[in-house]
């Protein structure tokens, strides 16, 4: 049944704002008068970008709505704490729509409760929209709804997602600012070579003497950032279409994570995040009565790299014919050795749960660290660059005068 967001007057003359379901607008507005309410806008729970995506198909793949890792955090904290207090699933959804400030989100989390009235499971009903719960989400609230401790599970959902956005938000703003830098000193040499540059230059080619070789290719960048910008911003979007088709396809995507793992610093970071990923889902999905080889097919989903998802799906394979977790990873050589050390540990001692959980919080703090040390060193390296082609600018300008000097003496 369609739910309706409304504003209205109540029979005091206050003003409110609710939810309510119904067959459409005019059955809302007859339950609302026989409410002593009195609507003065009603509008159903939807997302205007949908529509437009409907209507422009190739623009709904880069401009596709999604609910934000901070909202479906906020709602699952919030889910926990109604249903701890005593109120029915349906209620306690019902209760969450008109608080949800996304049309996106608000419009799931309808069809969900829709679908619980009509006999679903709340497990089954998200799994219908694997755009806003992942795998590990749906696994867990099916295990909490067949034990009993569902906002159990809830809180503990809700604890995973602050801290995966906890991280990410750390990582954005240790790059915030070197990136700011290099956005920056692109538009000061933009602005260099494409007018100040030029206009310097001309007084070298009206005399028609020979240049030295570095003006003439800085008169030549210059001409190409002036009159050839559009060719420019061409080849940016080239590579960066070229990137996104080759990491839709199969071979394409393993190539980019295999060259990925590969670059210095960069690759380093992406295992230490996968890795705290890994270990930090993989560690709660058991604690919930997961098995490990099911964990295993569902963690592989969420490392963000197709190499380490790979060697996870070998070593469940390989945990399946009997062997230990700790001895299947090691086997790929991409897990940090620490790594299988603490896993190995674990599984000895029949606490790998806890073992994954301490395993998760020291990479997770290292990736802080190795992101705080990458900003730290791509600050230098930006002023050290700008630095460089500044003197290149200003000695290519030099050069040609130094010579005019020798020739007057």
């Amino acid at each position: 049944m369609p739910i309706y967001e409304y504003n209205a007057l109540n029979a005091k003359g206050k003003a409110v704002t609710d939810i309510i379901d119904a067959e459409s607008v005019n059955a809302a507005r007859q339950k609302l008068r026989a409410a002593s309410i009195y609507p003065t806008a009603i509008r159903e729970v939807y997302d205007r970008e949908i529509k437009k995506s409907a209507r422009l198909p190739f623009l709904s793949k880069f401009f596709s709505p999604k609910v934000k890792q901070t909202e479906l955090a906020m709602m699952t904290r919030q889910l926990a704490t109604l249903i701890s207090a005593g109120f029915p699933l349906v209620s306690a959804i019902y209760t969450l729509v008109p608080q949800t400030s996304s049309h996106i989100f608000k419009q799931t989390l309808s069809k969900v409760k829709d679908a619980i009235e009509e006999g679903s499971s709340f497990a089954d009903a998200l799994s219908t929209y694997p755009d806003s719960f992942s795998d590990m989400y749906v696994n867990m609230v099916r295990s909490g709804e067949s034990s009993g401790t569902l906002e159990l599970v809830l809180e503990r959902l809700a604890d995973i997602l602050e801290k995966q956005q906890k991280l990410t938000n750390s990582i954005r703003s240790a790059l915030t600012y070197p990136m700011l830098m290099l956005c920056l000193g692109i538009l000061v040499l933009y602005f260099l070579l494409a007018y100040v540059v030029p206009r310097i230059t001309a007084i070298f080619t009206d005399m028609g003497q020979t240049l030295p070789a570095p003006t003439r290719f800085l008169i030549a960048t210059s001409e190409l950032f002036k009159s050839g910008w559009w060719l420019i911003l061409i080849i940016v979007f080239g590579i960066s279409f070229g990137v996104n088709r080759l990491k839709k396809s199969e071979k394409g995507r393993l190539w980019y994570d295999k060259t990925k793992l590969a670059l210095p610093g960069i690759g380093v970071l992406t295992t230490k995040l996968a890795v705290a990923r890994f270990a930090r889902t993989l560690g709660t999905l058991l604690e919930n009565g997961v098995s490990l080889i099911a964990a295993l097919r569902i963690v592989k989903n969420i490392v963000g790299n197709r190499v380490i998802a790979n060697a996870i799906e070998t070593a469940a394979i390989e945990v399946e014919k009997g062997n230990g977790l700790g001895k299947a990873l090691d086997a790929s050589k991409i897990f940090p050795h620490i790594s299988i050390q603490m896993i190995q540990v674990g599984e000895q001692s029949g606490e790998l749960e806890t073992m994954l959980s301490k395993m998760a919080d020291i990479y997770e703090n290292d990736v802080e660290t190795t992101v705080t040390g990458l900003s730290a060193l791509l600050e230098p390296l930006i002023i050290m660059f700008m630095g460089v082609i500044v003197m290149f600018i200003v000695l290519s300008i030099l050069l040609p005068i130094f010579e005019m000097n020798q020739l007057v003496r």
